[in-house]
């Protein structure tokens, strides 16, 4: 039985784009949409269409953390170094599950790209922009919203830069021959 559309963390998506005048249509799922290949299956899309909301953190000079969230094209990997390039964060590492969950007050698999606890530095990879419309997590594991990358750019004042691993075309197309053989199989 899927999650209700009315549940919290799924209005709190809501609510944040529609402070920013954008209505979004929930969708959500009896499965899971937590990783990047079970949400392209899930809503007919090409795996570069799912954005992957990853979570980083730097220190501050309190001692403290600061989220950063990438944005990310379903097939692609942030690279650490382009990523401390961009935020100017040399000591930029990947959050742990509690960390991501205390700092954006969602679950992984369900980080939205909106809607979070606290501010949050987003940062967008340029591959989500060659499709029409991305679709990213909606607060919960089985929920997910379709937009138009210029929308999401908006939505989450992300900034567009290029943060992921450099691939070669060889390996981007094997990859999506083994997603392919995969879901023929499901």
């Amino acid at each position: 039985m899927p999650e209700p559309a009315n549940h919290p963390s799924i209005q709190r998506v809501l609510d944040a784009a529609e402070r920013k005048g954008v209505t979004l249509e929930i969708r959500v799922f009896d499965e899971s949409t937590h990783t990047a290949a079970e949400a392209a299956q899930a809503v007919g899309a090409a795996l570069g269409q799912i954005v992957k909301s990853l979570v980083f953190v730097a220190p501050t000079d309190d001692g403290s953390i600061q989220p950063i969230l990438c944005l990310v094209s379903g097939p692609n990997r942030v690279d650490l170094a382009r990523l401390a390039a961009v935020t100017a964060e040399p000591d930029i590492r990947r959050a742990t599950a509690r960390e991501a969950n205390d700092l954006t007050g969602f679950v992984i698999g369900g980080i939205p790209p909106i809607g979070h606890q606290r501010p949050v530095r987003v940062i967008m990879d340029p591959d989500l922009g060659r499709y029409p419309t991305v679709w990213a997590a909606a607060g919960l594991p089985t929920a997910v919203f379709e937009v138009p990358p210029a929308t999401l750019r908006t939505l989450a004042n992300a900034t567009v830069a290029p943060i992921t691993e450099i691939r070669r075309a060889a390996d981007v197309e094997a990859e999506a021959a083994e997603v392919g053989q995969q879901n023929q199989g499901a």
